[in-house]
């Protein structure tokens, strides 16, 4: 297996230079919201294990919320972020990732003010990488390749059945299943298709997975004297926080909005990507990196198999901290609208949403953390969609292909390879075809 890493590289873009920025971005994309796959900037179709990647511009225009706390807002700089989920080691893909788009990147990056054109661009990129709090993988070890030769097969499958339905029709299920094996092993031996075995673990990846495994429960065992010491407080205080905390929920700037629109819904998938500050003082700060740290075991350990607790439509997503852990940006890839992205979350994982976004600044006020808040589903929508940033550069290796369309296929490729399937066994893998 093959698990999934990703890239977060994050610079102050200099000032006066965000609109020669994004027009230099705009270049990579064949309209807004569609990029060209082979862009002379990063071709991002030339890499073989990238799943996702997305270049967007950090201007946050919520800033002055903290204003309502009578605090005055920090002038924080805009940066410019490139983000990436791949298969593989950090290390592999961002040598890749120069010897590719080296010239191109040198371009993007020198609008940011640590970059120089002498800069040895490995080193600044690992150097600027941000590492999430919290990183969800829809499927761990579903590698770019796997997904698109399986896609390729299902494709191969579905047209020969159409065109020998009149033949297979005859056949019991389990004569059907060996039928097809053999329609794939001669597609195969032609070079038509191609289903690459599985690689092996990196030793090193099940080490450290084993350790975050056995460890994290450990430590909190260990600490639960502790923490059940602190929890009176806690509850006295979050009761304290959330009962003062102003709700900044105004109606959407139609602008932003239809910016923000304009880039959505070109794909059965979309991207987003937020940003907020969080609520000011330590014990909101503390709560949010306590709750995703626990939030990152679950995902590396639980929902790692095609769902985010009950949610199955995203297929990346990360929770990462700036400036001093006192901003959060969220950015996911789904699949679907926006509307029935949110309406899935508040129906499905309401207190998940209230767990995080929750600690953050105009958040629908909540009741104990994990009641209310985005309940009122008005306020939660104008909330998130005030913070929601415009992806100048969004890339999808594989459009047209849900979440839930990968896992059937990777179905139909478990089906095919088994020795034998009874008819009750291969009636319910050809109806997956």
């Amino acid at each position: 297996m093959t698990p999934q890493s990703n890239l977060m590289v994050v610079a102050s873009v200099v000032k006066g230079r965000i609109a020669d920025l994004r027009k230099l971005l705009a270049s990579m994309n064949r309209s807004a919201g569609v990029v060209d796959p082979q862009n002379a900037l990063v071709p991002f179709a030339r890499f073989g294990t990238l799943h996702f990647a997305r270049f967007v511009v950090l201007e946050d225009l919520t800033t002055d919320d903290v204003a309502a706390y009578g605090l005055t807002p920090a002038k924080y700089p805009t940066y410019l972020a490139f983000l990436a989920d791949f298969d593989g080691p950090p290390e592999e893909f961002t040598s890749e990732l120069v010897r590719t788009a080296g010239s191109g990147l040198q371009q993007i990056f020198s609008y940011c003010e640590e970059f120089t054109p002498d800069a040895n661009l490995f080193a600044w990129i690992t150097a600027h990488n941000l590492s999430p709090a919290t990183a969800y993988v829809n499927w761990i070890g579903r590698t770019a390749r796997q997904v698109g030769e399986e896609a390729a097969l299902h494709d191969a499958l579905v047209s020969y059945v159409e065109q020998n339905a009149s033949a297979l029709g005859e056949m019991q299920p389990a004569q059907i299943h060996s039928t097809l094996k053999q329609y794939v092993r001669s597609e195969q031996q032609g070079g038509r298709l191609q289903l690459t075995p599985p690689g092996p673990t990196p030793l090193g990846w099940k080490i450290q997975d084993l350790i975050h495994l056995i460890g994290v429960p450990l430590l909190l065992l260990l600490l639960s004297p502790l923490l059940l010491i602190y929890l009176p407080f806690f509850l006295i205080l979050l009761r304290s926080h959330e009962k003062s905390d102003p709700q900044i929920a105004p109606r959407v700037n139609s602008a932003h909005a239809d910016q923000l629109a304009l880039l959505e819904d070109h794909d059965v998938t979309n991207q987003f990507t937020v940003i907020g500050t969080l609520k000011p003082g330590w014990f909101r700060r503390s709560t949010l990196v306590f709750v995703l740290w626990v939030v990152n075991y679950t995902t590396k350990h639980y929902y790692k198999r095609g769902r985010l607790a009950r949610v199955s439509t995203i297929h990346f997503a990360r929770w990462v901290f700036i400036d001093d852990k006192k901003r959060l940006v969220f950015a996911s890839n789904y699949d679907g609208s926006l509307e029935g992205y949110m309406d899935d979350f508040i129906n499905k994982v309401g207190f998940g949403l209230n767990l995080v976004f929750g600690n953050g600044v105009g958040y629908p006020r909540t009741n104990w953390l994990i009641l209310d808040g985005a309940k009122d589903e008005q306020k939660f929508e104008y909330v998130l969609r005030r913070h929601e940033l415009p992806t100048d550069v969004w890339y999808n290796a594989h459009p047209g292909l849900t979440a839930l369309d990968r896992q059937r296929n990777s179905m139909i490729r478990d089906g095919l390879e088994k020795t034998k399937l009874s008819d009750s066994e291969g009636q319910q893998w050809l109806q997956l075809i």
